[in-house]
């Protein structure tokens, strides 16, 4: 992949923020790290789990991360964020969230994940599933690891 391969891309990060597993943390870090690193910002929902995880790896790749928070403090958003916008929109800030990406990762599931992934489907962006929970065959691409992931984005935006 080149460099430029997503330079300038906005790239929401979304999974599991209570109980993200071990792998899907490692994951969430490796996809933002990679993603970061060719030039994307990592947007992701502002909390913990699978959200700080990415921002962590956007930080480690020298990137920039953007967590959009559900209310309206920004002290209740993982520090590793460079960003922190409070929505003051509830669980309706995972349409903001992805509207205002390019594509989506999405590393595990969970009900607000879920959440995303529909949005994500049904508004046309594209997706990325890394270990989702049984989906329909046209969900999106589904991938195995973090580098499937990052090269499942890089053909999709090139599109």
């Amino acid at each position: 992949m080149t460099h430029d391969a997503l330079a300038g891309s906005y790239v929401a990060l979304v999974g599991p923020a209570d109980g993200a597993r071990d792998l899907d943390l490692a994951r969430a870090t490796e996809v933002a790290s990679r993603v970061a690193a060719l030039g994307a910002v990592v947007l992701t929902g502002g909390h913990h789990g699978v959200m700080r995880a990415g921002a962590q790896g956007a930080a480690e790749a020298g990137g920039v991360s953007i967590g959009l928070l559900p209310g309206l403090d920004r002290a209740e958003g993982a520090p590793e964020h460079t960003f922190l916008l409070p929505t003051g929109l509830g669980e309706l800030r995972n349409g903001l969230l992805v509207r205002s990406a390019d594509a989506v990762v999405a590393v595990g599931c969970s009900w607000g994940t879920l959440s995303e992934i529909a949005l994500a489907r049904r508004t046309g962006v594209p997706l990325v599933l890394l270990d989702p929970w049984d989906l329909p065959a046209d969900a999106g691409v589904v991938v195995e690891t973090a580098e499937a992931a990052v090269r499942a984005l890089v053909t999709l935006l090139s599109s």
